[in-house]
């Protein structure tokens, strides 16, 4: 197991359950943990946990993906002198499309929880990693961006955006010494998947975090998780227009 005490990782979304599978194996690496998100007692006890785990610290901040207001002391808490900046960011919502079909003003917060708000933070944190020369960034963002299917286009819309800012982002900051790694997980055991029909058998979250810090060591630039997707996508975006339109995927 690798030692990562000195280290601080920021935690956004830090509810969600591949974040807190995330966290708890930081914890148990011995870094140090910054959980965000909106639930704070939530976090809290996530928090707890991490210290119990061997965190060399574990806090619980507020943080809204909707609300830029809520960036800035999140923010402070990775300029301390001598800290290099790492961040993961978690954030998403993914209304059914079909309730984005009836009612569309839900796209303003889905693209909101999925793009704007994560790359408009990742932009404000972006100055911090090239003044540092140093620092990771992982951003999650889904499969689903790989091609717009029937049942989720709006949602994949927004990480396909996302997936396109942290490409770029990985362009800028590793000229200064950091670095961007894209997660493309497919389906998740989360909150965000239970109930969903039609779903291939959902990865553990577990095993979703442990490639992401696989893919950390290795200075990965873009994984799908589990492996496998990455060939499934391949054969998706494959299919010419006309047969992919009379799937019902």
């Amino acid at each position: 197991m690798r030692d990562r005490s000195g280290e601080t990782w920021l935690i956004l979304g830090a509810s969600s359950a591949i974040a807190r599978a995330f966290a708890r194996k930081l914890a148990a690496q011995g870094a140090c943990l910054l959980l965000a998100g909106r639930d704070i007692e939530d976090l809290a006890t996530t928090a707890a946990d991490c210290r119990l785990r061997g965190a060399a610290l574990a806090e619980a901040l507020h943080f809204d993906v909707r609300a830029p207001d809520s960036f800035g002391p999140v923010l402070e808490r990775l300029k301390a002198p001598g800290t290099i900046p790492n961040a993961a960011l978690f954030t998403g919502s993914m209304p059914p499309q079909a309730a984005i079909d009836a009612a569309p003003e839900l796209l303003d917060g889905l693209v909101a929880d999925n793009f704007t708000g994560p790359a408009r933070f990742l932009h404000t944190l972006a100055p911090l990693l090239e003044e540092r020369g140093a620092g990771t960034i992982v951003g999650v963002s889904s499969v689903a961006g790989d091609r717009g299917r029937l049942g989720n286009y709006a949602y994949g819309a927004a990480k396909a955006g996302f997936s396109t800012y942290l490409s770029g982002l990985r362009n800028r900051l590793g000229r200064a010494g950091a670095h961007v790694i894209t997660v493309k997980p497919g389906p998740v055991d989360t909150a965000m998947t239970w109930g969903l029909e039609g779903l291939p058998r959902p990865a553990p979250p577990e095993a979703v975090a442990d490639d992401i810090l696989t893919a950390i060591r290795r200075r990965r630039s873009v994984i799908y998780t589990p492996f496998y997707w990455r060939y499934i996508m391949m054969v998706i975006r494959a299919l010419p227009e006309a047969v992919f339109r009379r799937m019902s995927v």
